[in-house]
């Protein structure tokens, strides 16, 4: 297997990007962030989870777990030192996994439109019988996408693996400093959710920002600004 990535050195704490489901490391919020680090000559990777974008593997074949294990590996081998995730939408969830998983390693989190637990919650719990149907009997469902011509391939093996990675339901130990970012008009992961991340959280050093008239990408030059801001206020914040 064969992870794409693009890696910048620079001062600590370096910030690690992690993607969403089913996008990849040529984002407007990646490369805006790796340029925003590079001027500040802090230390960068941005990459692609396994099935995605430039990686190799079958996307049908990714799950949770899979991709958790990714963001693992880039924090293990392509950094050193205290590291910021920043996570967004399915990268929220990922990058709480890898936080639980390297405590010390991270040193604070920045969340986009973060969307941890989605697989149960936005997707299983959502979806009417036939589309459960669907899945039960043949193992995927072709979801329509707003951004894709082509359907969301969504496997049961994706929503059976999710739920051995639930982090809402019980306190999440994390103590460092945590910037939320979230739009009101998010018609994907709803703002909610990210007030659900904030209470989770066992931090005292958790700031929710919702901006309204926000949609789920937040790519809007104005936004891309704010979460810049966000991120290093975290790198400045982050204690280690």
């Amino acid at each position: 297997m064969h992870l794409a990535y693009h890696s910048t050195r620079g001062k600590t704490p370096g910030v690690i990007f992690l993607g969403g489901f089913r996008s990849d490391m040529t984002g407007t919020k990646a490369t805006a962030l790796e340029q925003a680090c590079a001027k500040n000559g802090r230390a960068f990777v941005r990459f692609d989870y396994f099935g995605h974008g430039q990686s190799t593997g079958t996307f049908t074949d990714g799950t949770i777990g899979r991709w958790r294990e990714d963001a693992i590996a880039v924090l293990d081998d392509l950094s050193t030192g205290p590291q910021v995730l920043v996570g967004s939408s399915m990268g929220g969830w990922l990058m709480l996994l890898a936080a639980l998983a390297r405590p010390a390693r991270v040193a604070g989190l920045v969340g986009i439109a973060a969307a941890p637990d989605f697989t149960e919650e936005l997707m299983w719990n959502t979806f009417d019988p036939p589309i459960r149907e669907t899945l039960e009997t043949t193992g995927v469902y072709l979801e329509p996408s707003p951004y894709d011509p082509e359907p969301t391939p969504i496997t049961m093996r994706l929503i059976e693996d999710g739920r051995a990675h639930l982090v809402l339901p019980h306190p999440i130990p994390f103590t460092g400093p945590v910037r939320l970012v979230h739009g009101m008009d998010d018609p994907d992961v709803p703002w909610q959710q990210a007030v659900r991340t904030a209470e989770a959280l066992t931090s005292d050093d958790v700031v929710l920002s919702l901006i309204k008239g926000g949609d789920h990408r937040l790519s809007e030059p104005d936004q891309i600004d704010q979460i810049i801001a966000a991120v290093e206020e975290t790198c400045r914040r982050a204690n280690y």
